[in-house]
C-alpha cells in the first residue's frame, strides 16, 4: 500500500531515480532508493480527469491526515514498497467508492474517522484488481432461515390426564358397587352393555348401512347379563338364543332389503357384547366372587399397562402393522410378564385355594386373550374406517374402546378359576 492512502501527500522523486537524475526537491537517495531496489517497484498508474494523486480529491484521507495521524511524520512515513509485508492496495478510484471493501470512513465525508490509518499491517488487503461484485452482506448458511427440527419425543397419542382421571373414576365406581351390593354391580354391567351396543350399532349404520334393531339388542343384552348372575351358563345361553330370535323378527318389519346383512350384524353385536359380557356376572355368583372380579379386571388392566409402558418405551418391531401399527412385539412381551406376575400375586394372596403357579398361568392366557380382544376391536374400527367407537369417555374413547380387552378375557378367567378352584 503506498503511503498516500494513509493520507501521506506524495514526495517528489519518490518512484526512484530516473535517467535526468533526482528532482528538484526530492528526498535524498539512499540505499532504500537505490535503482535495484527500484526496480521492485512500479509507477503509479495515471488516471485521466484527476488532480494530482495526494490532493484534495481524496478529502476523507486528508481529513484523517489532518487529524494527525501518526503514519503522517511516523516512521513508516517514507517505507518503500519492497518493505511492506503486504500486497500493493489498488488506486482509489471514484468508480471503486461503492465497493464493499471500502471503510466507513470513505463514505462518510461529513464525520471522518480521526483513527484511519491506525490499522495494522494485514495480508488480507485487496489485490490490484476489485472483484467483480461483493456483497453487501454475508450470505447465511443453508440452515439459518430453515434450522433441521429437534428431535420429537414419543406422544402417548391420547390426553393421558383425562384418561387417568376417567379411569380412576371408573374403578372407583366398580370397586364400590362389586363390595357393597352385587347386584349394584350386576346393573353397571348391563348398563356398560347397551351403551356398548349403542355406539356398535350406530357405528355400523354411519360406516356401512347396516341397521342392526338396537332395541331388542339392548333388551336381550341386559337379561343375558342378569340371566348369566341368576342361572349361570345356562341361562345365558337361553336368553342369547331368545336375543337372535328378537332380532330375526324385529328386522321383519322393514323392507328386505339389506336383511341378510342387518341380522347377521344384529347376531353378532349379541354374542360379542353381552353374551361375552355374561361370563363377568357368572364370576360374580361364587361366594368369593368379588375376588374374582377383582383379578379378572386387575389382570386385563395391567396387561394393557405392560404392553403400553414396555411398547412405548423400547417398542420396535410390530405385532400386527396391518390391523394396530401401534402394537409391537416387545409391548407383548410386557404385557404377559406384567401379568404373569400380578397373576402369580392375585391368586396367592385375593383367590381361596389358589397357588401362584396357577397365576402365572392364568396371567399368560389372560395376556394372550386381551391382545387379541384388542386386535379384534382395532380390525372392526380399521373396516369401519374410525379410530374410536365413541367419544363418551375422555381420554379413551367410547365403552366398547375400554371393553375391547376386557368381553374376549371374561370367559378365559372364568373357566381357569373354575378348572383351578371350582365354580364357588
Amino acid at each position: 500500500m503506498n503511503d498516500s492512502s494513509w493520507g501521506a501527500p506524495p514526495q517528489a522523486g519518490y518512484w526512484g531515480p530516473s535517467d535526468q537524475g533526482p528532482a528538484q526537491g526530492a528526498v535524498p537517495a539512499g540505499p532504500a532508493y537505490d535503482a535495484p531496489e527500484a526496480q521492485h517497484t512500479r509507477p503509479m498508474p495515471a488516471v485521466p480527469g484527476l488532480p494530482a494523486y495526494g490532493g484534495d480529491q481524496d478529502d476523507d484521507r486528508g481529513a484523517a491526515s489532518s487529524s494527525g495521524s501518526p503514519f503522517r511524520d511516523g516512521p513508516f512515513h517514507h517505507r518503500p514498497f519492497h518493505d511492506q509485508p503486504f500486497r500493493e492496495e489498488p488506486f482509489r478510484d471514484q468508480s471503486f467508492q461503492d465497493h464493499s471493501f471500502q471503510d466507513q470512513s470513505f463514505r462518510d465525508q461529513s464525520s471522518p474517522d480521526p483513527t484511519y490509518g491506525h490499522q495494522p499491517y494485514r495480508d488480507e488487503i485487496p489485490s490490484a484488481q476489485p472483484p467483480a461484485a461483493v456483497p453487501q452482506k454475508p450470505e447465511p448458511m443453508p440452515d439459518a432461515s430453515h434450522p433441521a427440527p429437534a428431535p420429537q419425543k414419543k406422544s402417548a397419542g391420547r390426553d393421558l390426564g383425562a384418561a387417568i382421571g376417567v379411569g380412576v373414576g371408573l374403578g372407583a365406581v366398580i370397586i364400590a358397587s362389586l363390595f357393597v351390593v352385587k347386584a349394584v354391580f350386576v346393573g353397571v354391567v348391563a348398563v356398560a352393555v347397551v351403551v356398548g351396543l349403542w355406539e356398535l350399532t350406530s357405528r355400523l349404520q354411519e360406516r356401512k348401512e347396516i341397521k342392526a334393531p338396537l332395541v331388542p339388542l339392548a333388551v336381550g343384552g341386559a337379561a343375558m347379563v342378569v340371566a348369566g348372575y341368576v342361572s349361570g351358563a345356562e341361562g345365558a345361553w337361553v336368553a342369547m338364543a331368545l336375543t337372535s330370535l328378537a332380532v330375526l323378527v324385529w328386522r321383519m318389519t322393514e323392507p328386505p332389503e339389506g336383511y341378510l346383512k342387518d341380522v347377521t350384524a344384529g347376531v353378532f353385536a349379541a354374542f360379542y357384547v353381552p353374551f361375552l359380557a355374561t361370563f363377568v356376572a357368572m364370576m360374580l355368583a361364587a361366594d368369593d366372587g368379588p375376588w374374582r372380579v377383582l383379578t379378572f379386571l386387575l389382570l386385563t388392566v395391567v396387561s394393557d399397562t405392560g404392553a403400553y409402558a414396555v411398547g412405548w418405551r423400547f417398542g420396535k418391531n410390530k405385532l400386527a402393522p396391518r390391523i394396530s401399527p401401534g402394537k409391537t412385539r416387545e409391548g407383548l412381551l410386557g404385557a404377559v410378564s406384567f401379568a404373569m406376575v400380578a397373576g402369580a400375586l392375585c391368586m396367592q394372596f385375593l383367590i381361596d385355594d389358589g397357588a401362584w403357579w396357577q397365576g402365572l398361568l392364568l396371567g399368560l392366557a389372560v395376556a394372550a386373550s386381551a391382545t387379541l380382544g384388542d386386535l379384534g376391536e382395532s380390525m372392526i374400527k380399521r373396516d369401519l374406517g374410525i379410530k374410536d367407537m365413541g367419544t363418551l369417555l375422555p381420554g379413551h374413547g367410547g365403552i366398547m374402546d375400554r371393553l375391547d380387552s376386557l368381553l374376549p378375557t371374561a370367559p378365559v378367567v372364568w373357566l381357569l378359576l373354575v378348572i383351578f378352584v371350582g365354580s364357588g
